[in-house]
Order: structure tokens, then sequence, then C-alpha cells
């Protein structure tokens, strides 16, 4: 692969591992896509794929998926946590080698237009894609789930770029656009309190005055009968993965509650993980090409 752009598509599904894998099927054995990774959250009913390949490869295994998600989830009958509005809920494309943010906006208004007019679900760009300034952000796009989007995409500010004019009756609508990498990242509290994980959210994203670039929510894993602070890390060179954790820790002292842990979701780029090693170990000096692996790949 010479040009090789990079698609985390969300699907609202994370409990019918049947379902999950034919999504999955559509990006094995593909000329020019490979599918990196794939995982599954049942308290969030949502599985986040991975894949990377050549542009036009890419959308068109994208297409497919799409499609195959449309015929499998039906959202009238979806419970989970994770806020969603589409069956396919959000699929940014972003640029790897040999590509460019460009390159990333022309996969995603490809693959809108594609699986808009092939299966009749409506397309909102949004993030560098966006063509106004509050159609940028996500969660304003999303606001109100599944349920309210139709009455809410009657007004022009939310309009579709692609597809019908309003929500496809079991497969909502779905988010679309090129973005730079971000780190998916969930911080395990000790208590099932669902209003003190809402709070430290409130605490550290930039919505509400925090980091500038986190996003994060309150979520209840009832399974487990814990809360987490569930966060997307837009740029972690400028809001790191460890001066979240740190914050958080700190927040949780004020309710008396532990940090049990924390997890990644999907795939992280080397250097969020190597900016926390430097900060817990106290590294001086270290350097990238200090890491066996990557004089490995580039030698």
């Amino acid at each position: 692969m010479k040009r090789i752009i990079e698609c985390v598509p969300n699907y609202s599904e994370g409990r019918d591992r049947s379902k999950i894998e034919k999504i999955a099927d559509c990006f094995r054995g593909k000329s020019g896509v490979k599918l990196l990774d794939y995982s599954s959250d049942e308290d969030h009913n949502r599985s986040v794929f991975t894949v990377i390949g050549e542009p036009d490869d890419l959308v068109e295994a994208v297409v497919e998926s799409i499609g195959t998600a449309v015929e499998l989830i039906d959202l009238t009958a979806h419970e989970g946590q994770h806020p969603r509005m589409g069956a396919v809920d959000v699929v940014p494309f972003i640029p790897v080698q040999n590509t460019n943010m460009d390159d990333a906006d022309q996969c995603a208004r490809k693959t809108a237009e594609k699986a808009s007019r092939l299966f009749k679900v409506p397309f909102i760009l949004y993030e560098d894609s966006a063509t106004a300034s509050h159609r940028k952000n996500l969660a304003s796009i999303r606001k109100g789930g599944f349920e309210a989007m139709a009455e809410k995409m009657k007004k022009s500010r939310w309009a579709s770029d692609f597809g019908p004019e309003t929500i496809h009756p079991t497969a909502g609508v779905t988010a679309i656009g090129a973005r730079m990498p971000l780190v998916a990242y969930n911080i395990k509290l000790g208590t099932n309190d669902l209003s003190v994980a809402d709070a430290i959210a409130k605490k550290i994203r930039h919505i509400s005055g925090g980091f500038r670039y986190c996003k994060a929510m309150g979520v209840a894993l009832k399974d487990r009968g814990i809360v987490e602070v569930s966060m997307n890390l837009t740029d972690f060179s400028r809001t790191a993965v460890y001066r979240v954790f740190e914050t958080v820790k700190m927040e949780c002292r004020r309710y008396g509650v532990s940090v049990l842990g924390s997890e990644i979701v999907g795939l992280v780029p080397m250097k969020a993980l190597i900016d926390s090693a430097e900060y817990y170990l106290g590294l001086e000096n270290f350097s990238m090409e200090q890491v066996l692996e990557k004089r490995i790949w580039t030698d």
C-alpha cells in the first residue's frame, strides 16, 4: 500500500457476535484493504473497527459495511449506554501515509454519496469535512440521539449533506468526515454512582471548561457494577493521556472514589503511549528512536 487512509467506523451493535462478524467480513480478504482491529462493548452496545487501505478500495469496503449494518441493525430496538443516532453512527477517515486531509475528506464524501444513494441513509459531514462551524462537533450533531433526529433534521442547520432529508426508519443518520487521529480512552471508577462519573466528565471535557481536546461523558457499566469516564482525546499531543488520567484521579478524591484502571479502545498511536511512559518514568531526553520495534520497522 503506497497511499494509506485509515477509517474507524463505529457500529451500534456490541452484543450479537454473528452481526459483528458479518460486518467484519466486509473488510476481510479485500484487495488494498486491511482490517487491523475491532472491539465490542456490551454495555455501550457498540463496536469500533480500525481499517486501513488505498483510498478507492477502502471506500468500497466501507460502503459495503454500511449496507450490511443497515440490513442487520434496528435502532428502534437498540439499547446501550453510548449515545447513538445511526446504525453506523460515525465514520471518520484519517490520513496516514502519502495522503493528507483533503484525501481523507474525498473518501468521506465518496462514501457518503454512494452509501446514501444505495441504502437511503442520510449523512452529515463533521470535523474537518463539516460545511459549517456548528456541524464540526459530533456531540452537537448527535445530541438527542436517534429518537430526536427526525425532528432535528427539519431545521436547516442540521439538514443532511448527502441522502434523504430525514432519518432512515431503522438505521437513523450517520456522521462522516475527515479528522486527525484520536485516542478513545476510558477510566474505570470504583463506584456505581453515575453522577460521580458525570461530574468528573464535566470537569475535564472542553465543552464545559476542561481540556481543549477532550470529549467526555459518564457511562454506567451495569454488568460490572461500576461506572467509567469515557473519553475521546482528539489531539493527544496537546491533551496528553497521562494528564487526563492524573486529573481524573485528583477529581475522584473529592468523592472518596478510587480509580480501578483504564482502557484504550481500538488502536492508539505509539507516541501517545511514549508520552505517558516519559511522564511516569521520569525519562530524560528520551526519543522515539530508542524504541526497539520502531528501529526494526524503519531500518
